[in-house]
């Protein structure tokens, strides 16, 4: 089991702008939870739940929060299982994936929402990984989450029932196949974070774990120029591979040293306002403490035969809380997936609000662009 906090007041306030604390809180659901909170917890908007991804922390929203917050939001922005501060999640390869089930993560949501004392949620707001477990805790609990933000990776909608009779691998193993037989030989990058080896990779790499972030940020931001993404005309692997090498590997390098070919330079990383060194330690030493095997439970969990047979409890429901869509224009998270993101705006999410891609942003929008995202959510949750 993962162990160890910030202690009882939670991070120190110096890595905090200003506006914002941190504590922990039991969420009933077997953790003791980091948050980040701004506003009061009695704020007369009510109460606006902020939900991290890969490899994130709910430091991801330092930027947000303070400008939601001042519009009279209660603004919460927990670690999630299996990241950060948070504690009682299993950190073992070999231990209980359900723990990271999507409706399990739902259920941690709905937990902490409640030991603060919510019977109401202004909005959840999901970005990448995140973004999934919004979408449920809105598909799930309507009553409770009354709209839905999602960020970076658009929501296709729960798997179809009944599954494919006979399938027992995870999604991706004949992809796996295809890209193997590519020129240069290829690999996904889920199925790279479902193996064994790959958290030790990373939190091992020669390089540290400050500088392959620094590289794994750089390489997925408006900052690589690299990242000019567009429709892709399927999910065949030729297709898939014209995307960047984040996505789909070369078959023989770990993803430390995919990041470590797109090392910025010096100069770059000096003039990246956006995560300055000081606020990029707060995520290697975060990732340093824990390792990165609790987020790749996510990648393993949310592949698994049995979490498909739980989410198909929801087969042809769709998301029918206003929801809105915000992704930076430079994001290929927006369209790794095929038809997802018209899927999503066309059939899946029936009252869409608005669809914003962020100009100069690629896929760490909420810090690449906090203003521009901050606007977009407010005028989501207040019209």
């Amino acid at each position: 089991m993962h162990e160890g906090d910030p202690g009882a007041q939670g991070m120190p306030a110096a890595l905090l702008p200003r506006g914002i604390r941190s504590r922990m809180v039991d969420n009933g659901h077997g953790l003791r939870m980091h948050l980040l909170e701004a506003g009061k917890p009695g704020a007369e908007r009510g109460c606006i739940v902020l939900l991290h991804g890969f490899p994130e922390l709910a430091f991801t929203w330092r930027k947000v929060m303070p400008p939601l917050a001042a519009e009279g939001f209660h603004v919460i922005a927990p670690d999630q299982r299996g990241y950060g501060w948070t504690t009682g999640w299993d950190d073992r390869y070999d231990g209980d994936l359900r723990q990271y089930y999507v409706l399990a993560l739902a259920r941690d949501v709905i937990g902490l929402v409640q030991a603060l004392g919510h019977t109401a949620v202004t909005a959840v707001v999901g970005h990448d990984m995140g973004a999934t477990v919004a979408a449920y805790c809105g598909l799930a609990r309507p009553d409770l989450f009354r709209s839905v933000a999602l960020m970076s990776a658009p929501f296709a909608g729960p798997p179809p029932f009944p599954p494919v009779e006979g399938r027992t691998a995870p999604a991706g193993e004949d992809l796996d196949e295809s890209l193997a037989a590519l020129t240069p030989p290829r690999k996904h990058y889920q199925a790279y974070y479902r193996g064994r080896e790959a958290a030790a990779d990373m939190l091992h790499c020669p390089q540290g774990v400050h500088a392959f972030l620094r590289a794994y940020f750089h390489h997925k931001s408006a900052d690589w120029p690299g990242n000019r993404p567009e429709p892709l005309p399927s999910s065949r692997a030729a297709d898939l591979a014209r995307m960047p090498t984040y996505y789909i590997m070369e078959r023989d390098k770990g993803m430390a040293a995919t990041a470590a070919a797109e090392m910025p330079t010096q100069q770059q990383i000096a003039a990246c306002g956006w995560l300055p060194d000081e606020e990029l330690a707060v995520y290697s030493r975060a990732f340093e403490h824990t390792g990165f095997q609790g987020g790749l439970q996510w990648y393993r969990a949310f592949a698994a035969v049995e979490n498909r047979r739980e989410l198909q409890l929801f087969a042809g429901s769709t998301l029918d809380v206003p929801s809105c869509f915000i992704a930076g224009r430079q994001d290929w998270g927006v369209y790794q997936m095929p038809g997802r993101f018209k899927r999503m705006q066309e059939r899946v999410c029936t009252r869409m609000q608005a669809v914003h891609l962020v100009d100069g942003a690629g896929h760490w929008v909420q810090q690449e662009a906090p203003e521009v995202v901050s606007a977009r959510l407010l005028a989501f949750v207040t019209g």
